[in-house]
């Protein structure tokens, strides 16, 4: 059967068009019950007979839902408790188009063949495709066409097994039950469960916003979308990304494009409800009305009944009048364009009204408010790190309504807190897929003479690689060696991954999407599997592994005559530690070819890193340290600082050479499309606290360019304070934006700069098995030297530029994931310890709160590399 639609259209020119659209209808489309003779049995799906364990519903029944109940009850629909679900192809499609997310949730339940989710296709079945009616908007369309799919399921089953509608609309309810159907909504159907109970603290709360409340409104109301539009425009608002304070929860800075410094936001008012991450429309203040940060830590006490101003009034309203110079622009949130609300993990703050329902939820994270929770397990809970979702946020509550999600596990135990990190910063960490894993080779794998006939055959040179102790994903090894005219061959041979990982296939979006590898200090969280990262692709002592290798013709002054790039394969005479390399260079009694080679790549590297610093580049710091294991316990037994010794520098100078070199190459090939990082030059603002930290014990800081900075950092030492330099230094970091990747098509050439390398081009190329931009960056070189072809999404620069959003938030994501494995292994360790005595140095005096300098602390800036 076919229905169509005809109409006149007319284009830019002119023209008028007639456009005709067909929509066909079918008669052999399966209801997917098991039940049914008439369909197809292949796509039975719906059991025969459905165990029911309603109360209220006793007979065998389906469950159809609506649009609002699969968006807002995500988190129950989850739950196993209910299986047997149909959705119906409008609402899948209203889903999609209004959540990704929950998509891909709904997706995954479609997907689990235990959990009987049933797709049928209304919009093409004969019986149950409805047009829509003149006047009728397409909501009430799309709520007659589920109630006429319910009534056709009635008929087609002949009542042998119901079908209940559970809808969130009252109206369709209504209209439902008129039209004889059984219709609930999702919580009078969970609260008649014989096992329903644990699932009603699941519920979401989404309509409490709406609730009528006795209580005053303490929160202005938000703008409109249409008052923000307008304001927007005329530019009487400025629109930004809100970054809530960790300090002080009554504080928080918009960032908005086009405007050079943060927004400042302060107080309830100013802050009106936004959470951290949201999109936000803000209003300035006038100059005369600018404030300035406290320096306070400030914490949010307040207790479950609290709706009042609390610390807000003891605390903001005392300011002192700030100086103009100290100034900043500060504002007031008018509105939230677009929210950013996540699960939350945390703790619950149970309410001292004992039997009360009615919780306070902690988030780990402390730039998050309290959430109001209702849940009648907190005798369980209140030793349990739980997750918690934000349903909405009313005018009238001081804190946000939300939903328990699940349980983690014991608080303080390592496992669990583990768990807590990986998912606060949103790290992927699930198993790969059997089907991602089906894309592996099999074993036993070995190089083919075919694949050697390919490739330079440089299995005769004497390459070894150099790493942390324990180290199994070896990305990279080197050679040196002299040549005949007096020069030197100096060659970087890396894993070559992406001959394993072929674009477009399941194991290739898998990798995309985890980005990188994840380290924290007692796992790993691979980008690839495990065959491919600790063995195929890993560069091990004597064994033959594909690589692609950059070799350079190096004058003994370290200048480059030339370059040559090939797909290799290579044969590594020994993996080393940074110890093990540094003791062999250092024993004269070591004449072997590969002692020869690790003595002639640290001398280049000197001279290297020595131009690279008279260039402008910079030495910074971080507070990194190593923990030493119990092998049993896994328990942290000894903290240390991690020692660097000339073979970190040696292969860091060659790695970074490797990735100049390559830049330049894949960019001259590939001017719009090359893959490129750049480090973009920090603000004045943003060396304000250095200046002023700096100023403080004496010394004078020239910031203007990176090779002032290097100079004044060099300068600013105290002979009786060794540690002082490392403190300037760990500073400085701070003060640094992020590196990011980006396409070279996105922005001028004049912006490629990195600044903390001092190089006007660069990449990453080095580490194909922990970062998915060295794959794309491989592809892209195997391209240039016509060793592979390109394919469309390598060339399509929206592709590419949405594939480097990911990559950037991956990246940052997994750095502070590392920082915060490191904060929770050295609170471990401390825990167990004691009577422990250590010097500390102070880095930064809140009022409240004099933190100490601690190694692994947690910064949102990162190092420029």
């Amino acid at each position: 059967m076919l229905t169509s639609k005809t109409f006149l259209r007319k284009n830019k020119r002119g023209n008028v068009l007639k456009i005709v659209r067909e929509h066909y209808l079918r008669d052999d489309l399966s209801c997917g019950s098991e039940l049914c003779d008439e369909c197809d049995a292949k796509e039975a799906i719906l059991e025969k007979t459905p165990t029911s364990n309603s109360k209220q519903y006793t007979q065998s029944h389906y469950l159809l839902l609506d649009t609002n109940i699969i968006l807002q009850q995500i988190d129950v629909l989850e739950e196993p408790t209910l299986c047997n679900i149909i959705v119906i192809q409008t609402i899948l499609q209203e889903v999609k188009h209004r959540s990704s997310s929950v998509y891909k949730r709904l997706k995954d339940l479609i997907a689990n063949p235990n959990r009987k989710f049933y797709v049928f296709v209304n919009e093409h079945h004969h019986e149950t495709y409805i047009e829509r009616n003149p006047g009728e908007s397409m909501n009430d369309r799309n709520d007659r066409a589920l109630r006429r799919v319910a009534s056709w399921y009635e008929e087609h089953l002949v009542s042998r097994v119901r079908v209940i509608l559970l809808t969130a609309d009252a109206r369709n309810k209504e209209l439902a039950t008129g039209e004889g159907l059984l219709s609930c909504s999702i919580e009078a159907y969970i609260s008649q469960l014989t096992n329903g109970e644990p699932l009603l603290d699941k519920l979401s709360k989404i309509d409490a916003a709406v609730m009528t409340s006795v209580k005053d409104n303490i929160y202005p109301v938000h703008a409109t979308p249409t008052e923000i539009h307008a304001g927007v425009k005329n530019k009487t608002l400025l629109q930004g990304s809100f970054q809530a304070s960790r300090e002080n929860f009554l504080e928080g800075q918009v960032n908005c494009e086009g405007y050079e410094k943060p927004i400042l936001v302060q107080g309830r008012d100013g802050l009106n409800r936004a959470i951290d991450g949201d999109t936000v429309a803000v209003r300035l203040l006038p100059e005369d009305q600018w404030s300035a940060p406290l320096e306070l830590v400030l914490e949010d006490e307040g207790n479950m009944e609290d709706d009042e101003g609390g610390e807000e009034g003891k605390e903001l309203k005392k300011k002192k009048s700030v100086p103009v110079a100290e100034r900043r622009p500060t504002g007031l949130i008018v509105g939230i364009i677009k929210q950013k609300w996540r699960q939350y993990c945390g703790i619950l703050q149970a309410n001292p009204m004992e039997g009360s329902s009615r919780h306070l939820f902690v988030p780990a994270e402390r730039k998050i408010p309290k959430i109001r929770v209702e849940t009648r397990q907190i005798a369980t809970l209140s030793s349990q790190r739980i997750v918690v979702a934000i349903d909405s946020w009313p005018r009238h509550s001081r804190y946000p309504q939300g939903h328990f999600v699940r349980a983690l596990g014991p608080i303080g135990d390592k496992d669990t807190e583990n768990e807590v990190l990986l998912l606060e910063h949103d790290v992927p960490h699930s198993k790969f897929s059997d089907l991602v894993l089906s894309y592996l080779p099999q074993l036993p794998w070995s190089i083919t003479d075919d694949e050697v006939s390919r490739r330079s055959d440089l299995r005769y040179l004497d390459v070894c690689s150099v790493d942390p102790p324990g180290c199994t994903d070896i990305d990279d090894a080197l050679h040196c060696r002299p040549m005949d005219n007096g020069n030197l061959e100096v060659g970087v041979h890396i894993a070559d991954v992406s001959h394993f990982i072929k674009p477009g296939t399941p194991l290739d979006e898998e990798a995309a999407l985890r980005a990188t590898t994840v380290y924290l200090v007692d796992k790993r969280i691979d980008m690839v599997p495990g065959l491919l990262s600790g063995n195929l692709c890993s560069l091990r002592g004597n064994e033959e592994r594909l690589a692609f290798s950059v070799i350079w013709e190096l004058t003994e002054e370290a200048r480059i005559v030339n370059a040559k790039f090939c797909k290799s394969v290579i044969r590594s005479r020994a993996a080393l530690t940074y110890e093990q390399a540094q003791l062999i260079i250092d024993d004269p009694s070591q004449e072997t070819s590969i002692a020869t080679s690790l003595r002639g790549l640290n001398r280049l590297a000197k001279i290297l890193k020595k131009r690279r610093m008279d260039n402008g580049a910079l030495v910074l710091a971080s507070p990194e340290i190593r923990f030493h294991m119990d092998s049993e316990t896994h328990e942290p037994l000894e903290v240390v600082a991690k020692k660097m010794r000339e073979t970190n520098s040696m292969v860091e100078e060659f790695m970074l050479l490797a990735n100049i070199t390559v830049a330049e190459k894949i960019f001259h090939e590939f001017p719009d499309n090359a893959m490129l990082r750049r480090h973009p030059v920090p603000p004045p603002a943003n060396f304000e606290p250095l200046i002023h930290a700096a100023k403080r014990q004496g010394f004078e800081l020239n910031v203007s360019t990176g090779k002032d900075l290097a100079t004044s950092l060099d300068e600013a030492v105290k002979p009786d304070n060794p540690y002082f330099n490392t403190m300037l230094r760990i500073i400085a970091t701070r003060c640094m934006l992020q590196a990011v990747y980006f396409s070279s098509g996105m922005l001028p050439q004049s912006d490629f700069h990195h600044y903390g390398l001092a190089a006007p081009i660069y990449t990453h190329f080095t580490s194909p098995i922990r970062r998915y931009a060295d794959i794309i960056v491989h592809r892209l070189l195997a391209a240039c030297i016509g060793a592979d072809a390109t394919y469309p999404a390598l060339l399509d620069k929206k592709a590419s530029t949405a594939l480097c959003y990911n990559l950037n938030y991956r990246n940052r994501q997994a750095q502070y994931a590392g920082r915060a494995s490191v904060a929770l292994h050295t609170h471990l360790f401390f825990r167990c310890v004691v009577d422990l005595q250590r010097e500390g140095t102070v880095s930064i005096v809140w009022r409240r709160c004099v933190p100490q300098f601690r190694s692994g602390h947690c910064s949102d800036k990162s190092g420029p590399e």
